[in-house]
Parts: structure tokens; C-alpha cells; sequence
């Protein structure tokens, strides 16, 4: 597979940055993904990541660390913390800059280590995809979780996206799936990425689902524009 996010990553931390990765959505919307972003610092976070560095307890999994400006917080501040992500080039650039405990891998195969705080930030679990998938990632979760176990994460409520009638309601296209199951590919130094699929999902949905799937879940603190940070754990 593809992982032109994973050169983005490895040319900038080599000092061969020279443009940003852009982005096409299912929602006909072009974006650009700044590289030197994804190197931030603390002061640099919006302030959910930030608070949700601040609730991280014990020992860590950063889950899709990309260039693990999250985990080297947390090391520094003497956590026990993992990258994980499953991109060869992200988890090389997390080396490069000095995390010690790295993992390459699809998070539904990685075995044999139980954790005290998962993480899943910048819309981490945009990995399920779509809405059908959610209960078997949420069951992965917990057996990835010690007793009294967390996970925290951060996603989006992309309703504003979508058109509004005359009564104030939105207006969703009837595809038969939910709206918040975006389609992407990435453009990088004139290559393409393979398309894949990527969730955002409004809270009152995580919840339920959450809570369908034996996890207890709370709204910790609303973001700026439509995001959340929300803290999960074995009812």
C-alpha cells in the first residue's frame, strides 16, 4: 500500500520539506494538510489535545501517532507511552526524533500489551472508516485496556458541511450511509494515494454506540468548531 503521508512525514523531519499534502473528500472539498503542523509543540495543540494530554494516566498507546508530536510530550513528562501507526514512514520519523517505544502496525493486530490510557487524536477514530465497523474497533479497545482502564478521543460533528433548509434543518444527501463517512486521497510531490475511507462522528452517535458496546462515555470539553473531546471506559 501506498504512504505518501508517511514520506510527507520522513522528508520534512530529513529537511526536505518542500510543499504540504492535499487532500480530496467525498464532500467535493480540496484541502492542505501543513507537514510542519504535524510537528508540533504542546503551546502549538488546540487546546482539546492539550486537555487530553493532560488526562493521560499510566501506561500509553498513542494509536495512529503519525510523527508522534503527542507521545514525545508524554515521554518527556516520564510516561510510559507507544507509537503506534501504520505507517512504516510515520513510525521511522517517531524514531528519528526519540521515542523509544514504537510500533508498525494495523491496530487490529497488535497483541499482547494491555494499557492504562488509550489515545486517539487529531479524529483518531476516523480508522473505523464507517459506522458498521465501530462495534468490533470498540471491542478491540477494551481488550487492549487494563482495569480501570481509559481511552480518549477527539472527532468531529461535520453536520455544519452539509447544506441548511428553510426550517433551520440540514439537508443530508439519502445515500443510505451516515454522514459522517468521508472518503479521502492524499496528493503528495505529484503522487496519489489509494482512497480510503474515514470517520467523523458527533457525539450523541459515539455515545450510544459506546454505550451498545459495554463502554461508558463522557463529553469532557467541547472544541471551537463543531469537535469534542470525549473519555471512554468499561462499564
Amino acid at each position: 500500500m501506498d504512504d505518501l503521508f508517511g514520506s510527507a512525514l520522513l522528508d520534512y523531519q530529513q529537511g526536505g520539506y518542500s510543499e504540504d499534502i492535499t487532500i480530496y473528500s467525498s464532500l467535493d472539498e480540496e484541502d492542505e494538510l501543513s507537514v510542519p503542523y504535524l510537528f508540533r509543540n504542546f503551546d502549538g495543540m488546540p487546546k482539546l489535545e492539550q486537555k487530553a494530554l493532560s488526562l493521560c494516566k499510566g501506561k500509553v498507546l498513542d494509536i495512529g501517532a503519525g510523527a508522534g508530536s503527542h507521545s514525545l510530550f508524554l515521554q518527556k513528562k516520564g510516561y510510559d507511552v507507544t507509537a503506534l501507526d501504520y505507517s512504516k514512514g510515520a513510525v521511522n520519523t517517531c524514531m528519528l526524533r526519540g521515542i523509544k517505544n514504537t510500533v508498525h502496525a494495523d491496530i487490529y493486530h497488535f497483541e499482547n500489551e494491555k494499557f492504562d490510557t488509550l489515545l486517539l487524536l487529531m479524529n483518531g477514530i476516523g480508522i473505523v472508516g464507517e459506522m458498521n465497523k465501530l462495534g468490533v474497533f470498540f471491542q478491540r479497545m477494551k481488550s487492549l485496556l487494563n482495569h480501570d482502564g481509559q481511552i480518549l478521543l477527539d472527532s468531529s460533528d461535520i453536520i455544519y458541511m452539509f447544506e441548511k433548509d428553510d426550517d433551520g434543518g440540514y439537508w443530508v444527501p439519502d445515500t443510505g450511509a451516515y454522514y459522517g463517512e468521508v472518503e479521502f486521497y492524499m496528493e503528495y510531490r505529484n503522487q496519489k494515494s489509494n482512497p480510503f475511507k474515514w470517520l467523523y462522528i458527533d457525539y450523541r452517535t459515539l455515545q450510544f454506540e459506546a454505550r451498545a458496546n459495554g463502554l461508558n462515555c463522557e463529553l469532557v470539553q467541547h472544541g471551537e468548531h463543531y469537535d469534542y473531546l470525549a473519555r471512554l471506559w468499561p462499564s
